[in-house]
């Protein structure tokens, strides 16, 4: 299985809405598509022609061999999950991801956005209403992962905001709300801490009540 490929650009071209790139890889070309923002960093330097660096997805089939070339892992892996729902194509796939980012992706299939999901050219309601309840449960996951990896990268940064978290985990299990929605929300309030998005949890003016005076506000309105 091929992963990635690096090589120097040798050629790059748009058919049909479809964009291409050809690689000269240890003296072999290897032809690729690829989407709109590869061509669009190679023409304004953000990719150098002399290292690409693409990750690949190869689809063999009785009369074609085909690779497809990404900027990042997160995107050729987001393609793989929409070429495992039954009926769906590598055409759709990639015109999701000419579209959208795969976080544009990841919230419109969480919250049910199927207004973005159809606006795609070929793909109708059926083929959104797929791919919500394909890829809702694994989006969900993905996003509750990333959220947790983000808080624990942050409290190992603020021993002190690490500790008031703990007993703000504690004291809203004592006071017999869900577990499951505390875990879901002491994301969102560290979120807002990073980026200051409610006076009341910027980081001057943290305090255990301040805190657990917002989390008992989230969760009394679920």
């Amino acid at each position: 299985m091929i992963s990635w490929i690096k090589g120097e650009l040798v050629s790059s071209w748009q058919a049909n809405n479809k964009f291409y790139i050809l690689i000269n890889c240890q003296g072999l070309g290897y032809e690729i598509q690829t989407l709109e923002s590869v061509i669009l960093d190679i023409n304004t330097n953000k990719i150098s022609e002399k290292d690409i660096i693409l990750w690949l997805k190869h689809i063999k089939k009785e009369d074609s061999d085909m690779l497809f070339g990404f900027n990042s892992k997160e995107q050729r892996d987001f393609f793989i999950q929409i070429l495992n729902i039954k009926g769906i194509g590598s055409q759709i796939g990639m015109a999701l991801l000419n579209k959208f980012s795969v976080n544009q992706l990841i919230n419109s299939i969480a919250n049910n956005d199927k207004k973005s999901i159809s606006s795609v050219q070929g793909i109708g309601q059926k083929m959104t209403d797929r791919i919500i309840l394909e890829l809702k449960s694994k989006v969900i996951k993905t996003q509750i992962e990333k959220e947790n990896l983000n808080k624990n990268n942050f409290l190992e940064e603020n021993i002190d905001l690490d500790s008031i978290f703990k007993d703000i985990d504690l004291t809203l299990q004592s006071l017999n709300y869900p577990k499951k929605e505390i875990k879901k929300l002491l994301p969102k309030l560290i979120n807002n801490i990073k980026n200051n998005k409610n006076s009341s949890l910027e980081k001057d003016s943290i305090s255990f009540e301040n805190l657990l005076k917002e989390a008992m506000k989230y969760l009394d309105k679920q």
